[in-house]
């Protein structure tokens, strides 16, 4: 999936997405080897008496298909249905999608089909200065200010090679204070060597932060601690691992900062 950067080339040759933004990405990686893991009823079992609609943000959402393969199985709705078949899926859960590439956006905007209840955007989720604005006006018009889940799926080793550490931590310290729980698929450090082999192998700069990353090796163990020892959030649940060897991981807010906001929002 597309991770949030700077800037995006319109054109990539095969294999060149130094920024997790491939074009077919569904292909090779199709939805429902992960969301055949998550078991049904999810959102009830998590959310017995919340008021609804559920707010949900999918970081690199790239061109929609997980996410709308997620907000299918998360209200255990058939592939075939779309709004016109269930109107008021939308009361249910709204969905946030953002992707830094304006064209896979494009795409996920013209095929999704729940235009009223998943809305897709072109977003660098690193730049601070664009987020905080979008995402506040986004979560003001149900009286928010913080999403019941967020999705983030094979997204935190872009976020690592192209901002480092630092921006790691930074992103995952930025997901725990804006979410209750927070689903995670980090990629193994087998997949960071194969990014960077598939740059050279053509070519171009390796990426900046590769030879110098410090937080390294069992990714999956890495992000739990990072989240754990300093977001304040739990592991709630591991879900498997896919076919393609990438952990579902399940993280839930124990801060009291959430909880907080949390309960001035019921009183509203």
């Amino acid at each position: 999936m597309a991770a949030p950067v700077s800037e995006v080339s319109p054109v990539l040759e095969p294999g060149a997405a130094p920024y997790g933004n491939f074009p077919n990405y569904s292909r090779f990686h199709p939805p429902e080897g992960r969301v055949s893991l998550l078991p049904g009823g999810l959102l009830r079992s998590l959310f017995p008496a919340a008021a609804r609609p559920l707010l949900g943000l999918d970081v690199g959402c790239n061109s929609g298909e997980l996410s709308v393969a997620l907000y299918r199985h998360l209200l255990g709705l058939q592939e075939s249905e779309g709004s016109l078949d269930q109107p008021a899926a939308g009361k249910d859960l709204n969905l946030l999608c953002c992707d830094i590439d304006p064209v896979l956006v494009e795409r996920a905007q013209q095929c999704s089909p729940f235009p009223a209840s998943i809305s897709f955007a072109n977003l660098d989720i690193m730049d601070s200065s664009a987020r905080e604005p979008f995402l506040s006006s986004y979560l003001g018009r149900f009286g928010r200010s913080t999403f019941d889940i967020g999705f983030c799926m094979s997204v935190t080793m872009w976020i690592h090679l192209n901002h480092g550490d630092n921006g790691l931590m930074e992103f995952l310290s930025f997901l725990s204070s804006l979410c209750k729980y927070l689903l995670i698929e980090p990629q193994p450090w087998k997949c960071y060597r194969a990014a960077a082999r598939r740059l050279r192998k053509l070519g171009r700069n390796d990426f900046d932060h590769f030879r110098s990353l410090a937080i390294n090796g069992d990714m999956a163990e890495r992000i739990t601690q990072i989240l754990t020892k300093d977001c304040a959030m739990e592991l709630v649940c591991c879900f498997g691992s896919t076919s393609w060897d990438r952990s579902l991981l399940l993280f839930k807010s124990n801060g009291s900062s959430y909880e907080g906001r949390e309960s001035s929002e019921q009183e509203q």
